[in-house]
């Protein structure tokens, strides 16, 4: 198997490359705060009349498609020994349809949204395993916390977008400026990351992509060859299921259930963005410091904090002026987990197996995606239990993963000449 090198690489100790790579964070976030966290789901519930259910299910069916396909494309981009070409695709596919929001009404605003979150997500299957190319396993918490900060930033950009334009060019001008955004951003990642050049001539045919999948029925298997790894992924999947459902909904919770206007949610998720930027930043130094381990241990705590106090605000009736607090912390723990989690990954795969292991990430990650916006639109549209259950159920699923994840030994790994060079 042909596959990338790993490690200190020339662009590992290149500014412009590091900078390049952290800027597709900053793109990847204006994405996912303007369509996924806020404007979109805002405009199918309080616009077009939709429901908690429709926009969860759309999210939902796109994470399916990456679920069903993101190994073999990790499984593709280790044979071609390059990932630039897929992110390239992907994101240029993602903008393309992200500028094609809002029209033709709800439903085909929905099947565009499909599409390009499918695009989103996919194309994260090619950009995270180039934090091995970006960095040495001495600054892999630093860079990729630099990564969460500057991306944290794009959810800056994307709240204030919405604050000085959403009543002058509505949210279908949202969406397109977001498209725009998103491409600027992205294309010093594309340009000026180098990989290492590869060392086989490959050509995307049927063929490559039906061995693709041949491969990953060997390489799932093999995940518990390596300590650790199987353990982690599992784990994974339960705290990012919290994550990237709290993502999906919190702009829908913070309006609808606590009674904020749609100006003080923006606000709100500007400071809670500041609070992951900084906390991004500082959990890659810490990571540094205590290891993958210790620090994701500190990081979900946090979560869990954070959650609790998100139910009791609403289900006690406290004053909303804490979810302010609140929307801190769970902030700091979200950078955090960005930060660990791609790294976390990156010690305790192979070298010559990591596309397909970040497939596998990814694909359960998005499997989790599914569950979690199910369960929130099962608990409060078909149960009529209320949002804050869907938080209660959330919070189950993060202890679980935090229960998972306490048995992983993340010491240092010695791979062999074939498991480094594939």
């Amino acid at each position: 198997m042909t596959v990338m090198a790993a490690g200190r690489t020339a662009g590992a100790t290149n500014r412009l490359t590091i900078v390049s790579w952290a800027l597709y964070d900053l793109a990847d976030t204006i994405f996912s705060m303007n369509i996924i966290s806020l404007y979109f789901s805002l405009w199918v519930v309080n616009v077009m009349g939709g429901s908690d259910a429709d926009y969860g299910n759309a999210n939902a069916l796109a994470m399916l498609l990456v679920l069903l396909t993101a190994p073999a494309l990790g499984a593709l981009s280790d044979h071609a020994g390059r990932r630039i070409p897929f992110l390239a695709t992907c994101a240029l596919l993602c903008v393309i349809f992200t500028a094609l929001l809002g029209s033709g009404g709800l439903y085909m605003s929905l099947a565009f949204f499909i599409v390009a979150g499918y695009m989103f997500q996919a194309a994260l299957i090619f950009y995270e395993p180039l934090l091995s190319v970006v960095s040495t396993e001495e600054t892999r918490g630093r860079i990729s916390g630099l990564g969460v900060g500057v991306g944290s930033m794009g959810s800056l950009i994307g709240v204030a977008t919405g604050l000085l334009l959403l009543d002058q060019i509505g949210y279908v001008g949202i969406f397109r400026l977001t498209a725009l955004l998103f491409l600027l951003f992205a294309l010093p990642c594309i340009l000026f990351v180098k990989e290492p050049k590869p060392t086989v001539d490959f050509r995307l045919n049927f063929n490559e992509i039906a061995a693709a999948f041949r491969r990953i029925r060997r390489t799932l298997p093999e995940a518990r060859r390596y300590p650790g790894l199987l353990r982690f992924l599992i784990g994974r999947f339960f705290y990012v299921d919290t994550a990237n459902t709290v993502v999906i909904f919190m702009g829908i919770y913070v309006t609808n259930e606590i009674g904020f206007s749609e100006i003080e949610t923006q606000i709100l998720l500007l400071v809670a963005v500041v609070a992951g930027a900084i906390g991004g930043v500082a959990w890659g130094f810490v990571m540094d410091r205590l290891r993958p381990k210790r620090t994701l241990n500190l990081i979900l705590s946090l979560w869990i904090v954070g959650l609790t106090g998100v139910i009791a605000i609403s289900v006690l009736h406290l004053p909303g002026f804490l979810f302010w607090i609140v929307g801190c912390l769970v902030g700091v723990a979200l950078g955090g987990i960005w930060t660990v989690d791609r790294s976390y990954l990156i010690h305790l795969a192979p070298p010559a197996y990591l596309g397909e292991f970040f497939g596998i990430f990814s694909m359960l990650s998005r499997f989790a995606a599914i569950v979690g916006p199910f369960l929130w639109g099962f608990i409060v549209n078909t149960l009529g239990w209320g949002r804050p259950a869907a938080i209660g159920s959330l919070l189950l699923f993060l202890i679980i993963g935090f229960i998972i994840v306490q048995r992983i030994d993340d010491s240092p790994r010695q791979w062999s000449a074939e498991l480094q060079a594939g």
